[in-house]
């Protein structure tokens, strides 16, 4: 009787635990571990931002932007700048385009382009 009642549990478990292994994008993670950071970067979306204020000695840029490719909603932030040598082309009050690093969260610009 008990092996019974475990096979039953069993299929139960089973068909339940079906339609969220079905919802689940099983290569999401191998495509993000086989693209090269590199890659990634270069062909990321540019999104629309304005610049408030840049931190040269911090080596942040801080930004006004919509809703990011990554997920991220619209927000004004500070970020970190992948080569300080970007922040010399910035200015507060500017127009940008700009990307970012998936790698670490978004949290990094990547690439500026200034919006004329």
């Amino acid at each position: 009787m008990q092996a019974h009642i475990n096979k039953a549990l069993a299929a139960i478990v089973f068909v339940v635990s079906m339609p969220v292994l079905a919802q689940m994008d099983h290569n999401a993670h191998m495509a993000q571990a086989t693209k090269p950071a590199a890659k990634a970067s270069a062909d990321a979306a540019l999104s629309d931002a304005l610049v408030k204020k840049v931190d040269k000695s911090k080596g942040t840029v801080t930004l006004a932007h919509g809703a990011l490719p990554n997920g991220m909603p619209p927000m004004t932030m500070a970020y970190k700048v992948k080569d300080a040598a970007m922040l010399g082309q910035l200015q507060a009050g500017q127009k940008i385009r700009f990307a970012t690093d998936p790698a670490d969260g978004g949290m990094t610009v990547t690439k500026v382009e200034l919006v004329r």
